[in-house]
């Protein structure tokens, strides 16, 4: 990859938020000043942040609205009633406008300048998806790590995609695999279907390693057993549409109109 080659592509950051009064504007604000960083540096021609309210009971809706009264770059989508993970991802996912989209959480568990290094890779590697996985893990506690470890290795053998850390939150996605996959989890289990059906497609994945840090503000819910015990149940429900995908052709793979 030429280091001064200019890129006009838009990237869309998406955001799906549960109850983030504590962290909405420093999360807000640490997303602007990327997208500003990334376009000053031609990594980007422009860019947006999507926040998706998914019907939080606290002062959330209000202060995104506000955040997007500030600046139109931040776009907000409001969930009259709580859909999870994948219901707001897939909200995020249809709203954005960009070329590429980079889903993370609300919390920013790594730093958003790990962004510069997804683009790169990204386009050196030629691929469709950039999947973050932590360096350690230990910060998130034993038995979220415990859980964490059976799971991706779940994942590795049911569905045969391998990857480190499926559930972490920072990937980054061309347009087109969005374009040519159907994304039907409602819950934490859309990490691990969206990684396997652009799998299953031929769509082309790098990963690269992050320093992650832990939440500090606010609650997770991906640890409770009700969560766990859904992922599975949804794995099991989607197994068979996923193993049903087939591989796209070639020219729709290298970005092609199909």
């Amino acid at each position: 990859m030429d280091p001064h080659h200019s890129y006009d592509d838009r990237l869309s950051i998406v955001f799906p938020m549960w109850n983030e009064e504590a962290m909405i504007r420093r999360t807000v604000g640490a997303a602007l000043q990327a997208g500003r960083r990334l376009q000053a540096a031609g990594l980007v021609g422009s860019y947006e942040v999507v926040l998706v309210d998914d019907a939080s009971t606290d002062a959330t809706a209000k202060l995104a609205d506000e955040l997007a009264d500030d600046d139109p770059r931040v776009v907000v989508v409001h969930h009259p009633e709580n859909r999870k993970l994948g219901g707001a991802l897939k909200s995020g996912f249809a709203t954005a406008s960009g070329d590429l989209v980079l889903y993370t959480d609300a919390d920013l568990p790594c730093e958003l300048a790990e962004a510069d290094k997804a683009l790169r890779l990204l386009r050196l590697y030629e691929a469709d998806i950039v999947s973050a996985y932590r360096f350690d893990r230990t910060a998130e506690g034993a038995q979220r790590a415990l859980y964490s470890f059976v799971y991706n290795h779940l994942v590795r053998w049911v569905l045969g995609v391998r990857v480190r850390d499926v559930n972490f939150a920072f990937k980054l996605v061309r347009r087109r695999v969005l374009d040519h996959i159907d994304l039907k989890s409602e819950g934490s289990f859309i990490d691990a279907e969206l990684v396997a059906k652009a799998h299953r497609r031929g769509f082309r994945l790098v990963q690269f390693g992050v320093d992650y840090i832990a939440r500090t503000r606010g609650t997770s819910t991906l640890s409770s057993p009700a969560t766990i015990l859904q992922m599975l149940r949804e794995l099991s429900a989607l197994y068979p549409d996923i193993r049903s995908l087939e591989r796209l052709p070639v020219a729709v793979l290298d970005g092609e109109p199909a």
